[in-house]
């Protein structure tokens, strides 16, 4: 069986996706399956060409026995709508340009959306290496952009609407990182094929017995005694981080809790700025770390908070990030209703739950782990204890493989 995989965003980056779809891509490998990966010179979140790639149209490279082509494409750190759509569409055409040239034969074309318009290049792709296509969803885009407001060109948006039905309805599965996305595909499209496809952790990557805890505090300032609270990701609109800093402003008079903002993103700037005008000395941002890194800063917090935007649009999302928290029995502070609720505090009863966009809530579930370690202790425990036997990507990607067989 070949697989090509056709995604935009792959390591050396750092993200959600990239750490996704590569650990599922190792898996599958490891299960026979011939992976190949068709993806851009890395760049992302800082939007420069990382050295050793920058000013080349075309890279080859393995990583860990995956077989990777790399094709050009146009960066900018402004984020204007035209440079967001030249960035998206100069991947497409130079993917487009490198799959036919460079690649041969597939059984299987797996696309990664967002951007929902590499969609069509895999399906000239799909087209010409005579692969069925399976389109996976990890964001509802373009419905997610136009609710953010992040898209509000009417013609832009319908181009994007239709493009996303044709991708369905061409696709032998669509595949949806959250029931909540499936669930949306099938409303609406009640004759594609779905298939929930969730994130998920590798817990032997992951495992707090086998982690030490370094000296990361002493490091930076802070002490065995304070309550580290940790927002570790990507720093953007969707995230709604200004409720953590209006939170840390309740706790100024407590010395002793500290929040860490750990990231890069488009709203970083605009964060500190809020930050230094609230006089928060208990705020302190640090730059996005390696993947290699983030167990032992996971070691060395009391919990992680983990916040969206309050919209409709939300109620089907999992953050990723819940994850590795909960693997390495880090209790959340989960400001996202809907399925994410449902699942890991409900049902896992991993974490706290709050409001989100609500200051208020979030610095009432903070005192809750404060007041009682022993919840909190127990709380990360659950957590590690659920992942292990609803998110783990060992058994994600052995379902998989057996869905591809039937395909």
């Amino acid at each position: 069986m070949k697989l090509l995989i056709l995604t935009q965003y792959f390591p050396p980056e750092v993200g959600a996706p990239q750490n996704r779809l590569f650990e599922l891509a190792v898996r599958l490998q490891k299960k026979g399956v011939d992976i190949t990966v068709l993806t851009a010179m890395p760049n992302y979140p800082q939007m420069e060409i990382y050295a050793g790639y920058a000013g080349k149209k075309y890279v080859y490279e393995e990583i860990e026995g995956l077989k990777v082509h790399r094709s050009s494409i146009y960066v900018s750190k402004s984020k204007s709508i035209i440079n967001r759509l030249r960035n998206y569409f100069s991947f497409v055409i130079s993917s487009a340009r490198t799959g036919k040239s460079k690649l041969g034969n597939f059984d299987f074309l797996l696309c990664e959306s967002p951007p929902l318009f590499l969609g069509y290049s895999a399906m000239r792709l799909a087209k010409q290496k005579k692969a069925k296509l399976i389109f996976n969803v990890s964001d509802l885009w373009p419905e997610s952009a136009e609710k953010l407001g992040v898209v509000n060109n009417k013609l832009l948006l319908n181009l994007a609407y239709n493009l996303e039905a044709k991708l369905y309805k061409r696709s032998v599965l669509v595949t949806g990182q959250t029931q909540g996305i499936c669930e949306s595909i099938n409303i609406r499209f009640p004759s594609v094929k779905t298939y929930w496809l969730p994130n998920g952790v590798d817990l032997n990557y992951y495992d707090p017995s086998r982690i030490e805890a370094g000296n990361w505090r002493e490091k930076n300032g802070f002490s065995k005694e304070d309550i580290v609270l940790l927002y570790a990701g990507i720093i953007g609109i969707a995230q709604g981080l200004e409720v953590i800093l209006l939170s840390a402003k309740n706790f100024v008079d407590q010395t002793n809790v500290k929040f860490v903002f750990i990231g890069s993103g488009p709203e970083k700037e605009k964060l500190i700025k809020q930050k230094d005008d609230l006089k928060l000395k208990n705020v302190f941002f640090m730059e996005a770390i390696s993947k290699k890194e983030m167990p032992g800063v996971l070691k060395n917090i009391n919990a992680a908070i983990i916040p969206l935007r309050k919209l409709d649009l939300f109620l089907g999302a999992i953050p990723s990030k819940i994850f590795e928290n909960l693997a390495m029995e880090v209790p959340i502070l989960l400001g996202v209703n809907g399925e994410a609720r449902h699942l890991f505090i409900d049902k896992g009863n991993s974490g706290i739950y709050f409001e989100p966009e609500n200051a208020q809530s979030l610095t009432n579930a903070i005192k809750i782990i404060m007041e009682d370690k022993a919840i909190a202790i127990q709380l990360g425990k659950n957590g590690r204890v659920f992942v292990n036997k609803f998110f783990n990507r060992e058994t994600i990607a052995g379902v998989f493989f057996e869905k591809l067989k039937e395909l």
